[in-house]
């Protein structure tokens, strides 16, 4: 994966030691906090034109330095614009500049009923590089938060505005560029043109070596879901698809789902079955719709020991999945509740904790972690986390994660590694309902006619993504 397809994501210590590679540092600290105050000041004035004051909450640290050098930039605009912790009311403006970047943990008592009265100001927020409260390096909330309407933020993100739950209170996020250098990062965020790294078919590709999949799942009542999984394979650039089914839902597949091959097993043959099935396939699906019998657990433990080939795990697939010793890659693409139930947590700590939740189960299942959200997180062992943030609202609908599988299966078959078949993924379903034209009211299979269109980086409407 190429470095254009990524922005950099900063955490409190990178950009820390950002700033101390700074030309002058210590001594530079004034020239930077004077930029970084005069670029709140001037995102402000473009947001709130008509503001006349602004009450300026500033903490002790550089952030509230940055936010004094607002007040005075707004006061040179000729703009009221009052220091204070105390009175915030007949302001058309709040700056809270109380917390910055090394913020961690639960704010004291006194600061978070300063926060409180920010949040019940009924005016815009502007925060100072992230609201206050939000854990710059992991997104978390300990504690009482500033609801933001607009974070302006310096140099580059950081990963507390991209990861929940700290991106939900940072409102919209302007980068101001202060001056300081490029430096790589642990976590990264993906760009739209990370589907250019999906390999397209070739003349002289045959339907197998353009990619072949084979997707076991569909119990009668869920068939819908594995026929999704195969037909978004297909749609993400596949050129063969086997769709597994138990033999009572085949009437069902054969209905819904025209072009893939179908294929009828039954609990006594399913191992056998399947197993001969992936000989033709370059990567296996396993889960969507399954269901979660002792057999069919069984079933996804023999036939992902057996069969070697990089699978993609999701939906029941995942339950009461136990570590294995596999070669081959394998993606799982967790909710937050299916990752709670693998790590024997729950469901709020691990929205509560989204970085560590993905860290701890790639690490202890030795696999490749996409946690589906609305900041997608794919996290490899060894590795440094992808944000991928392309996902609207509107992709909170059944059967949108089945189709995920599909495209993620699409791109393992075509040769690419875990980790950047998983975030290429994740980039194209969130950019494919962007595309919708009739958001609110997507469903999941508006999406299959999109994604064609997701992955070609010059159609109409994917390009202006870009």
């Amino acid at each position: 994966m190429t470095a254009d397809h990524f922005e950099a994501l900063y955490t409190a210590a990178e950009m820390r030691a950002a700033e101390e590679a700074y030309p002058g540092y210590p001594a530079s600290i004034p020239e930077l906090m004077e930029r970084a105050g005069t670029a709140v000041a001037e995102e402000a004035l473009r947001a709130y034109p008509d503001a006349r004051s602004f009450a300026c909450v500033c903490g002790g640290g550089s952030n509230g330095g940055d936010g004094r050098v607002a007040a005075r930039v707004l006061r040179e605009a000729g703009r009221e614009a009052t220091e204070t912790t105390d009175d915030l009311d007949g302001h058309d403006v709040v700056v809270d500049a109380l917390f910055g970047t090394g913020f961690h943990g639960e704010p004291r008592t006194e600061a978070a009923e300063l926060i409180g009265r920010i949040n019940a100001a009924s005016v815009p927020v502007v925060s100072v590089d992230l609201p206050s409260g939000v854990d710059a390096s992991t997104g978390e909330v300990a504690g009482a938060v500033v609801d933001a309407d607009l974070t302006v933020t310096f140099h580059a993100s950081k990963v507390g505005l991209v990861v929940s739950p700290g991106r939900q209170h940072a409102g919209r996020v302007v980068v101001s560029d202060i001056g300081l250098g490029d430096a790589p990062t642990a976590i990264r965020r993906a760009r739209p043109s990370l589907v250019d790294e999906v390999p397209r078919r070739r003349a002289g590709d045959t339907k197998y070596s353009a990619g072949s999949v084979l997707v076991v799942g569909g119990q009668p009542g869920m068939t819908s879901a594995a026929c999704l999984a195969a037909m978004a394979a297909l749609r993400a650039d596949a050129g063969y698809v086997t769709l597994a089914v138990p033999q009572e839902s085949l009437p069902a597949a054969e209905a819904l789902a025209l072009e893939p091959v179908k294929l009828a097993w039954t609990d006594g043959d399913a191992v056998e079955t399947l197993t001969a099935a992936a000989k033709r396939a370059r990567a296996l699906a396993i889960g969507p719709g399954l269901g979660r019998s002792d057999a069919r657990r069984e079933l996804v433990r023999d036939v992902l020991e057996r069969v070697d080939l990089p699978a993609v795990v999701d939906a029941d697939g995942l339950f009461g999945l136990e570590p294995l010793d596999r070669r081959a890659q394998t993606v799982l693409t967790p909710h937050a509740g299916e990752l709670a139930r693998l790590l024997d947590r729950d469901a709020d700590w691990v929205n509560a904790h989204r970085l560590e939740a993905a860290r701890m189960c790639s690490e202890r299942f030795h696999v490749t972690v996409l946690l589906k959200g609305g900041d997608t997180i794919v996290c490899s062992p060894g590795a440094g986390e992808i944000v991928c943030d392309y996902g609207p609202p509107s992709l909170a609908t059944a059967g949108t994660g089945d189709v995920l599988t599909g495209v993620v299966a699409s791109f393992l078959s075509k040769g690419l590694d875990a980790s950047t078949a998983a975030s290429a993924a994740a980039v194209a379903h969130g950019v494919a309902a962007r595309l919708a034209a009739h958001a609110p009211g997507l469903v999941a299979s508006d999406l299959l006619a999109l994604l064609p269109a997701a992955l070609d980086g010059t159609t109409p409407g994917a390009a202006q993504i870009r």
